[in-house]
């Protein structure tokens, strides 16, 4: 399975332990990338350099991830063809399509 999109994460943490998951392939607007299931999307856009979720129309300011919790709308995206979904509290699945919206 080809990884050379995807950034490594941390692996060892003095409090906290990370389970390790499947790793699965998802497209972002075309392009391929790898994360594990059912990490937030939002996570492993961000494990694959992607920082900017959303850009205003009006005055064309970037949009990224900001409170993680889904009370904001900074990281609302096209997923699956459905608009308006939360990335950071929507879990990542294998073949799923993510879109700027």
């Amino acid at each position: 399975m080809p990884k050379e999109n995807y950034n490594p994460r941390i692996e060892i943490h003095p409090i906290l332990n990370f389970e390790k998951k499947k790793l699965v392939k998802f497209y972002f607007e075309g392009k391929e990338y790898y994360g594990y299931e059912d990490e937030p999307i939002a996570c492993a856009l961000i494990a694959n350099g992607i920082k900017v979720f959303h850009i205003t129309k009006e005055k064309k300011r970037k949009r990224g991830f900001f409170c993680a919790i889904g009370r904001c709308s900074s990281c609302l995206m096209k997923v699956d063809g459905k608009k308006n979904v939360m990335v950071c509290i929507t879990r990542l699945k294998e073949g799923m399509k993510i879109e700027r919206q």
